[in-house]
């Protein structure tokens, strides 16, 4: 039972480090500055690309993971 409770830590903290990392990317861009007639939309693009990119990249991270240590189960 503690396992699923720490790959359950695990996924929630990998989640948030990686929409936070694709925050600070995205923000970066200044996409605001683009968009100089809709800012307040141009904030809320920002925040869904972030989750959006940075979802997909944690789970690519974390089924990579997983993949290599089921790679024990070939020998």
């Amino acid at each position: 039972m503690k396992l699923i409770g720490l790959q359950g830590i695990l996924t929630i903290v990998s989640h948030l480090t990686f929409i936070a990392l694709a925050f600070w990317a995205i923000s970066a861009l200044h996409i605001e500055r683009l968009m100089s007639v809709y800012p307040r939309q141009a904030r809320v693009v920002i925040v869904m690309l972030s989750v959006a990119i940075g979802y997909g990249c944690s789970s690519f991270f974390l089924d990579f993971i997983n993949n290599v240590r089921n790679l024990g189960y070939l020998l």
